[in-house]
């Protein structure tokens, strides 16, 4: 199996054990990553070096990705790429240029309003 197949064969296992989940145990992440019989007990290594403990996807991602830059195998192995952290709409660039340009933020994430009663008479609620 060369070596990206290796990443991807754990990437697969992340997301088994990700499935449904927010965060997820070091040990599970294990647990799964071990039923994957095509992964290099080598490579299992790599995940006992991370301390016990619930991890984000990303938290998980960039914590393999140490591991595997301080072993010096980012050239050979490669890194898992980290996923991209969903930011709440006051941080995205789109909010960021409505701060700078002095505009609201309403137009990012609009809210449905309603007519007041007395607007409308005609209509009938």
């Amino acid at each position: 199996m060369t070596e990206h197949a290796v990443l991807d064969e754990l990437r697969q296992a992340i997301d088994e054990a990700f499935q449904g989940r927010e965060r997820v145990a070091m040990r599970d992440v294990y647990a799964q990553a071990s039923r994957h019989v095509s992964l290099p007990a080598d490579l299992l290594g790599h995940l006992n070096e991370l301390p016990e403990g619930a991890y984000d996807r990303q938290e998980l991602t960039e914590a393999i990705n140490a591991v595997i830059t301080r072993r010096g195998e980012q050239d050979t192995l490669g890194l898992l790429e980290v996923p991209e952290q969903i930011r709440p709409v006051e941080e995205t660039p789109e909010a960021e240029r409505a701060v700078r340009d002095d505009a609201p933020l309403e137009y990012l994430n609009p809210t449905p309003t309603r007519p007041d009663d007395d607007e409308d008479p005609d209509v009938t609620r």
